[in-house]
């Protein structure tokens, strides 16, 4: 039998599944990096004010190493340094997300094993997995390209932009395809190909941190940490400025090399195990996991940890150039436009009541990824063993919410914590600055707490729908977080989300309603969804 044989059945089954969230990642994607490119335009009207931009990011190393110099002082390098580095991790994310669902997953829910027991190649499953992760990247150059395009960008750098973002989306497909040979559970898998996301951000960071700035005071050629990251490669491309072509090769190759790799190692394993042994467990158990919410603990930890070192780098880089941020949006224009997002007065406030809202949102993705687990435990995980002893459905339930919100209250603290450290060393006030950003922070676990308060509610009522409902809610108040000032949006859509409740703290004054009110509603939705649970069958295996 042929290696490569129902490659094409597998295929249309793969995009069968995955025929709503795909469409949504890649025009969603395209979305967000045209609409960066449209606030660009609208804050910097004039070359003066594009020039001066360009100079104190290329002139500021905190800012290098975050979003990468810009290629240039037009409205398109300036897209290109606010959004190409960070929309080129969530493409990759995109791309670890969908590899690892379509193999490390299928093996170990034993779909692959059924599928194999079938005429079925060696190589197929696989194959299709690179094949849909191809197409979705294909149309992503193809979206972003004619979005950039009908926003007015000059069409040669469209093409190259959408091409950074496509070509890079290739390489992590196949970087994933390999961690999820090396690996032997999806978790393990997807953790594995974040490490590698972090790191190639690191090494990127590094390069343009280090990076010598060109004559023109506005372009920067990195150091050499930057040259083995594919998301410096794509940043090398340089779209709207110098318009290089020949980093497409180095994605390409890795993206081949990668690939090659992969399938080399899945002909030296077995279906259903990984490269990599697993890690042995300890031969005594602790007594914690004698209680559902030890249980817990033990299943979110790691998960807590990631998000709390990854929040805590975000932090310090918005904390670092905290007092830039007059330099960075000089403009009648831009500055403005911070206002408008946190609130008037100062424009240092405005700007972190701005940042830390958006972060805030950011991080309630760690309450939904913990909530979730509710569901995947449902489906094939340890719930229904913990469930047949005397461990009732609400205690089970409940465990999981508060190690949720515990676990948000944390990462929000490190967000606080981390921020105010790094503005308090760049301001020579760090008293002032830990107490009113670990204040701005940790007020957001109340909006947070609402949107686990509808994840419970979601998952009790509509437990076959509740990842895809939870997740949309999630994207809802991160657009409107993010876009709803910029597009003009009404306020009653604005209100929808529950972020949009609080004061633009530290820009304004805390008060107590929003709060409570939020707390009883968090507190009903979860009532909601407890009663649910406690009222209808497990749906196993979803």
């Amino acid at each position: 039998m042929r290696a490569l044989t129902g490659t094409g059945v597998l295929t249309r089954l793969a995009l069968r599944r995955d025929r709503i969230r795909l469409p949504l990642w890649v025009v969603g994607l395209a979305g967000l990096f045209a609409s960066i490119g449209n606030s660009i335009t609208g804050l910097y009207e004039n070359e003066a004010a594009r020039l001066e931009n360009a100079q104190v990011r290329a002139d500021n190393v905190v800012t290098r190493a975050f979003t990468g110099p810009a290629p240039g002082s037009s409205s398109g390098a300036l897209t290109v340094s606010e959004g190409l580095v960070f929309t080129c991790v969530l493409v990759a994310l995109m791309n670890i997300l969908l590899v690892v669902r379509h193999t490390r997953q299928n093996e170990e829910l034993g779909r692959a094993e059924l599928v194999g027991s079938a005429a079925v190649g060696r190589h197929a499953g696989l194959t299709a997995a690179l094949l849909v992760a191809g197409l979705a990247n294909v149309l992503l150059i193809v979206l972003s390209t004619l979005a950039l395009i009908g926003m007015g960008m000059p069409a040669g750098g469209s093409v190259l932009a959408g091409v950074a973002l496509g070509t890079v989306g290739l390489a992590f497909a196949g970087l994933t395809a390999i961690a999820a040979q090396l690996t032997e559970s999806a978790r393990a898998a997807t953790g594995l190909g974040g490490l590698v996301l972090a790191t190639t951000f690191l090494l990127r960071a590094a390069g343009d941190a280090f990076g010598n700035t060109a004559s023109d005071d506005i372009t920067v050629n990195p150091a050499w940490p930057s040259w083995f990251s594919p998301l410096g490669w794509g940043q090398q491309l340089r779209p709207y400025g110098e318009s290089r072509v020949w980093p497409v090769a180095l994605l390409l190759v890795c993206t081949a090399v990668s690939v090659l790799l992969a399938v080399w190692l899945s002909v030296h394993r077995d279906v259903g195990t990984g490269m990599l042994p697993a890690r042995r467990g300890s031969v005594r158990a602790s007594s914690s996991l004698l209680k559902p919410l030890g249980l817990v603990w033990r299943l979110q930890r790691g998960l807590l940890l990631g998000w709390m070192v990854g929040i805590a780098v975000f932090g310090a880089v918005f904390g670092g150039i905290g007092d830039q941020v007059e330099d960075l949006f000089s403009s009648e224009e831009s500055a403005q436009f911070v206002r408008d997002l946190g609130g008037e007065g100062d424009l240092v406030n405005a700007y972190f009541a701005g940042m830390m809202g958006l972060l805030a949102v950011v991080v309630s993705g760690f309450t939904v990824q913990a909530l979730i687990r509710l569901r995947s435990d449902e489906e094939g995980g340890p719930a229904e063993a913990v469930l047949a002893t005397s461990v009732s459905r609400a205690h089970w339930v409940l465990a999981h919410a508060l190690v949720a919100l515990v676990g948000t209250a944390l990462v929000l603290a490190v967000l606080g914590l981390s921020t105010g450290l790094a503005y308090g060393a760049v301001s020579d006030d760090l008293t002032g600055a830990l107490g009113d950003l670990l204040e701005t922070t940790l007020a957001q676990l109340a909006p947070t707490a609402v949107l686990a308060g509808f994840a419970l509610a979601a998952f009790g009522l509509l437990p076959r729908l509740a990842a895809a409902v939870t997740w949309a809610a999630f994207a809802v108040c991160l657009v409107i977080g993010q876009f709803g000032t910029l597009l003009d949006l009404p306020d009653g859509l604005i209100d929808i989300s529950p972020f949009s409740h609080l004061p633009n703290l530290p820009a304004e004054s805390l008060t107590a309603t929003p709060i409570v009110v939020m707390a009883a509603l968090a507190a009903v939705l979860a009532a909601v969804g407890v009663a649910g649970f406690r009222r209808r069958s497990l749906a196993l295996g979803g």
